[in-house]
This record gives structure tokens, C-alpha cells and sequence, in this order.
């Protein structure tokens, strides 16, 4: 049968479909191409991660380092060897004025982008866990919200706040649900009060994020479930079980006078998810009934 790229459906529209379709959805954040192959083979939703990116490519902490060209390849290189998997994109502001926030979500979303996060704060940013947050004026984030809301076509938009008041928490999110924005995002928030607060009355899917060691209380799925959530993204577990690996495996390396024997993971396994991803990258799409048909994959 043949078909047309206008017959397949977006990334953006399969994301749309997933959050439909499941109680509840989380997104595994990665900080490099490796990273992301591997948390592949365990959940179809990845979150490129602001923090994760900022420490692989830079070595640097997360307080705006981070230009849009370079998180639009890293998202280009992603795609090429995940091509079925829901990607979502932390983009901080927008890298500035909404001119650009519209001309990154563009570039994005045409290079296989699912979803972006677009937040609230201020420059200098700093990590949502973190203190020493400044917050835009809620017109000006509106304003750059309904503009990139306008310039994107079926990318998935998460409007996020990084407000720590309560009364202004609501204020934010229920406006960025009029506003048009897919979800809603409280991030660093101490409890889960928030969201049974707010997912009822906002009326869009609610987001919460979890980092190890930030101020959000560690939770289950079924917790968060419970308490209204509907997109969950874990932000940093690839990159803080990269940590102490490393660490680990570079002491056992000189303890044992540079001798390699005992290592769990050798050439021939590590080759093996590289020649997953060339094996992605090169398969044809399987169309059915104009559709492409995903890639298998575990959820988790």
C-alpha cells in the first residue's frame, strides 16, 4: 500500500494518545544517546533532561548553560535511533524571548520531538529543586505560552510554573490550561497537596516531577496515580546510577592492579545496544492502514 508522510501520525499525536490511554505515564530522563538506548529497552517515554544535558555536554550544573541548537541536535540524534519512542523535551524558557521559544518548538517538533516543558522562571534559572528561583510576571509567561502554543502543530506543550505560592500556584496553572497548554507542571513541591488541589479543578493531565534528593517527597506510580497525576517525569536516574558506576568501577580498577577481569559488562554487550540502535535506524517503517506501526518496546 502506498502512503504519504501526511498520513502517519506525529509524535506529537502518539504522545496525545498515550496520555489518553494510560492511568498514568512516566518519562525516564537521559543525559546522553546511550543513556536514552537503554532506558529504551525498559520504558517508551524518555525526558531529555535540562540537568542531565547540562552535566554530560558541559560538565556544568543546570542554571542556563544550555544553548537551543545544541538540545535540537541531541533531540535529532535521539530520534535517529528511537524512532517510535515519546520524546519530551525540557526546554527551560524557551532560551529567551518568545521568538525563539517559537522558533525552537518549530525546529523541534519537525525533528521528531513529542512534547516540550516550557517554564516560568527567570534568568539566571536554576534547577527546579533548588532555591534562589526567579519567576516571570504571569502575563509575560502567558503571552510567550499562547505564542508557541500558536506556532506549534501537534507538539504536546507542558506549561510549567516554579511559583512556591500556593494562592499564585493556582492563579498560573489554571491559566495555562485556559491558555490552551496540553499539561500543567508545579515543580519542587514539598507534597502532594498540590496535586490533589489542582489536577481536579484544572482540567488538563497534571505532571509531577521527581528527582532523588530534591524536595519533592520519592513516590510510587500508584501514589501519584492516586493523587491525580497523569505524566510523571523522573529527571535524573540514568545519569545518578551513572555516578557511583563509574566511581566504582574505576576503584575496583585500581584496586585490582588495572586488571579488567570480573567486569559485568564487556565489549560484545555493550556492542549489542549500539547494534539495536543501527538496526532502528535502518529498518523500514511498517505501515498499516496509513499508520506507522511502532516499534515493540517494554513500558515499564
Amino acid at each position: 500500500m502506498t502512503t504519504t508522510p501526511a498520513m502517519l501520525p506525529t509524535p506529537g499525536s502518539r504522545l496525545r494518545a498515550a496520555v489518553l490511554e494510560r492511568d498514568i505515564l512516566p518519562f525516564i530522563g537521559t543525559y546522553d544517546v546511550f543513556s536514552a538506548a537503554l532506558a529504551g529497552r525498559h520504558f517508551d517515554a524518555l525526558f531529555i533532561s535540562g540537568f542531565g544535558f547540562a552535566a554530560s555536554h558541559y560538565g556544568l550544573p543546570d542554571i542556563g548553560f544550555i544553548t537551543w541548537s545544541e538540545i535540537v541536535y541531541y533531540v535529532q540524534r535521539i530520534r535517529t535511533v528511537l524512532p517510535q519512542h515519546h520524546l519530551l523535551v525540557d526546554i527551560d524558557d524557551g532560551y529567551c524571548d518568545p521568538e525563539v521559544a517559537c522558533h525552537v518548538v518549530s525546529i523541534l517538533e519537525a525533528s521528531g520531538a513529542s512534547g516540550v516543558v516550557l517554564e516560568d522562571q527567570k534568568r539566571p534559572r536554576r534547577c527546579g529543586h533548588f532555591e534562589g528561583k526567579q519567576i516571570m510576571d504571569s502575563g509575560e509567561y502567558i503571552s510567550k505560552l499562547q505564542q508557541v502554543l500558536a506556532t506549534r502543530r501537534d507538539l504536546f506543550v507542558v506549561a510549567r510554573t516554579d511559583s512556591a505560592d500556593s494562592v499564585d500556584i493556582e492563579r498560573r496553572v489554571m491559566a495555562f490550561a485556559a491558555a490552551g497548554a496540553d499539561a500543567v507542571l508545579v515543580d519542587g513541591l514539598t507534597s502532594l497537596d498540590t496535586v490533589r488541589q489542582l489536577s481536579g479543578k484544572v482540567g488538563k493531565p497534571f505532571c509531577f516531577n521527581q528527582i532523588a534528593g530534591g524536595k519533592s517527597p520519592p513516590c510510587t506510580l500508584t501514589e501519584l496515580k492516586k493523587a491525580g497525576a497523569r505524566l510523571v517525569i523522573y529527571s535524573t536516574p540514568c545519569l545518578f546510577a551513572a555516578q557511583p558506576a563509574i566511581e566504582d568501577a574505576l576503584v575496583a580498577l585500581k584496586q585490582a592492579d588495572g586488571s579488567l577481569a570480573g567486569s559485568r559488562i564487556g565489549v560484545k554487550e555493550c556492542t549489542r545496544v549500539l547494534q539495536e540502535n543501527l538496526a532502528r535506524r535502518q529498518a523500514p517503517r511498517v505501515v498499516v492502514r496509513g499508520s506507522a506501526k511502532p516499534a515493540e518496546h517494554r513500558t515499564g
